[in-house]
């Protein structure tokens, strides 16, 4: 298990792009892909994609970022990339749906931003784990479901 206590810096610093550029053309950079949610944690455990188990151990005035450099060795680079986070858009039909809709959502702790009178959710499990707290709200076409286009919603 490879262990981190420390990132390095960002893929973008001067010191450190050339490097991990050289890496990249040696197929030499694994990838730990960490959930957006994730990223704030100091302490967690997780796989690149090339299989390597990673612990990872941060001091509390680092955080991870998408770029962020674990390890930086002559022949082997350790990269994070921040995963594209999804989300839920619901739009209720009247005021009465919007406010079912948000009982729904504060009772169930479910991290949301506002669009106009569209509701996200950041989708944190499958979305058709959040659709059937929602059912009787959805059959019945109170409330409108769809994928929040990348475009729609800056975080």
């Amino acid at each position: 298990m490879l262990r981190i206590a420390q990132v390095l810096g960002s893929r973008l610093d001067a010191a450190l792009a050339a490097r991990i550029h050289e890496l990249e053309h040696l197929g030499a950079v694994d990838l730990l892909t960490v959930p957006v949610a994730d990223v704030s944690r100091h302490r967690f455990r997780a796989t690149t994609q090339g299989g390597t188990e990673v612990a990872i151990a941060l001091p509390r005035d680092q955080r991870l970022f998408d770029g962020a450099v674990l390890v930086l060795e002559p022949d082997h680079a350790v990269v994070v990339r921040v995963a594209q986070e999804r989300w839920l858009r619901l739009q209720p039909r009247a005021i009465a749906d919007a406010i079912e809709l948000g009982y729904h959502a504060g009772n169930l702790h479910w991290r949301v931003r506002f669009v106009g009178e569209a509701l996200l959710v950041a989708l944190e499990a499958p979305m058709d784990d959040y659709l059937a707290r929602l059912a009787g709200l959805i059959r019945d076409r109170r409330v409108i479901s769809s994928l929040a286009d990348a475009d729609e919603f800056v975080p």
